[in-house]
């Protein structure tokens, strides 16, 4: 097996990780004692992958295209990217972290986002076994337009919190951002899918550090956004990790300095996703990204100057 083909092969478990079980039927696991399990809203070509990534070379796409085609690049070299949601059930919590697109939102000229009508997220939560009620955490890593859409649903007209039992955690920091923008120009996912949240008193404003109890905590990983944070779960030790968007296409493990067209900070980005990658090189931390698709969760190791994930399922 080359190395490049470990990243995209199933890893056996052996029985130095017993503790983690992998369901297949729900592309979830258990592990110490929490359940993770994923919604996938959808899988798409977004763009042409150098666009997405301007600083990478056509002798690095070229050298990488034999394992990433066809799962995370498609025949015209468009990064594939997943749209999902993560569920943590915890001891005390049921949370999720992040929360896709959403259905019935203006986005003029986003393609895939745009005014979204089916029942790919919500059949996603009911297999499950969950509603809408259930839920009584949400996390959104950032307040981009595809992290915040099923934050609220269009009701009589209104958008209105789609979690009726939920606090909604932002970072005041981010979110300060974001408002600054919006009074600019309109931000159209700010104005239907957080202000509604903050309008009906849901949300609870946090740092990027923020210790929700002794299994959940926030890491701070700016860059991207002003304020991105990952989530951290796990006692005593950091179990799994939800990476946000740290990284959208494994080329950033292979080479950190990879970043995207769209981080408000470039440079800040690849130091973030650099010093998380260097922290959890080689633990049995699970990292889940938000744009992987395909793989649910990856752990972290070296691979000549830079990094890979190896799969856990």
């Amino acid at each position: 097996m080359t190395e490049a083909k470990k990243y995209i092969a199933p890893s056996l478990l052996q029985p130095d990780n017993s503790d983690l079980v992998v369901a297949a039927a729900t592309s979830g696991f258990t592990i110490n004692g929490v359940r993770i399990d994923r919604i996938i809203e959808c899988t798409v070509p977004l763009e042409p992958i150098k666009i997405f990534l301007p600083s990478l070379t056509a002798e690095t796409l070229a050298s990488n295209r034999h394992w990433m085609q066809p799962w995370a690049l498609d025949p015209q070299d468009q990064i594939i990217v997943g749209i999902q949601s993560y569920v943590v059930r915890t001891a005390h919590h049921t949370i999720l972290v992040d929360t896709c697109v959403g259905n019935d939102k203006s986005r003029p000229g986003r393609g895939f986002m745009d005014r979204r009508t089916d029942a790919a997220w919500t059949s996603g939560l009911a297999a499950l076994g969950l509603s809408f009620e259930d839920i009584d955490i949400v996390m959104c890593t950032h307040l981009h337009v595809d992290h915040v859409g099923w934050n609220t649903r269009l009701e009589n007209g209104r958008w209105e919190p789609s979690f009726p039992n939920a606090r909604y955690l932002f970072s005041e920091k981010e979110l300060a951002y974001w408002t600054a923008q919006n009074e600019i120009e309109p931000v159209r996912h700010l104005v239907d899918s957080v202000l509604p949240v903050i309008a009906a008193g849901r949300h609870q404003l946090v740092s990027s550090s923020f210790e929700l109890d002794d299994q959940v905590r926030l890491l701070p990983t700016p860059g991207h956004t002003p304020d991105h944070f990952a989530v951290v779960v796990g006692k005593g030790h950091d179990d799994v990790v939800f990476t946000g968007d740290l990284m959208h296409s494994p080329l950033q493990l292979l080479d950190p300095d990879l970043f995207t067209r769209v981080d408000t900070d470039k440079a800040l980005a690849c130091t973030s996703r650099r010093a998380f990658l260097e922290r959890y090189c080689g633990s049995d931390t699970i990292c889940c990204t938000a744009h992987f698709p395909e793989l649910m969760g990856v752990r972290i190791n070296r691979w000549g100057a830079g990094f890979r994930g190896d799969a856990i399922e």
